[in-house]
């Protein structure tokens, strides 16, 4: 599914998100919700120059505006991937993360609002639920950054406990605004 795509429910959700940002309602929102905020936000949503599936590190791009979300992070973070389209940032956005394969895998806005590419919400029931409805796109795929399910699968209990370390400061923070 693309936000580009022709859905009937797309203009409902970008104007929603629109209103949500306008009135100070903290939005968020994991790969499609992240490419769906660029979009209503005034960003655009194209093809990555590669499909990503699987684990990745990502990198901060903005230690400033990433602390409140991140903590304090020099070293790379491990996210979870499965895309093959990317946003541009919404105008007064910032780039907080990025990966090899994609420029933009997070961004911030008016220190709220978070919009991912990457996936930090995973679970290994989830994980594998995607490999195997996913088998024939990663067999499909020639990218450099698609891995196979077994590898995507390896050490699972692990790097979700990463995953969710990871995740658990993001929300802790986009729960903050929730307060205000």
């Amino acid at each position: 599914m693309s936000v580009n795509d022709d859905l009937p429910w797309i203009p409902q959700v970008l104007a929603l998100i629109r209103e949500a940002v306008a009135t100070g309602v903290p939005v968020i929102g994991h790969c499609l919700g992240g490419q769906l905020m660029a979009k209503a936000l005034g960003g655009s949503v194209g093809a990555n120059p590669v499909k990503e599936i699987g684990w990745g590190e990502v990198r901060v791009t903005d230690p400033v505006a990433a602390r409140p979300w991140l903590g304090d992070v020099a070293a790379p973070l491990l996210a979870f991937h499965w895309h093959g389209e990317t946003f541009s940032l919404p105008p007064g956005a910032v780039r907080i993360l990025e990966s090899a394969h994609c420029a933009n895998q997070a961004f911030v806005l008016d220190d709220r609002h978070i919009g991912m590419q990457c996936h930090v919400e995973m679970t290994p029931e989830l994980i594998a639920g995607w490999c195997d409805n996913g088998a024939a796109e990663i067999a499909a795929s020639d990218s450099p950054a698609v891995q196979a399910p077994a590898a995507i699968q390896a050490d699972l209990v692990h790097r979700t406990e990463q995953l969710h370390r990871l995740a658990d400061k993001i929300y802790s923070r986009w729960i903050q605004g929730l307060r205000q």
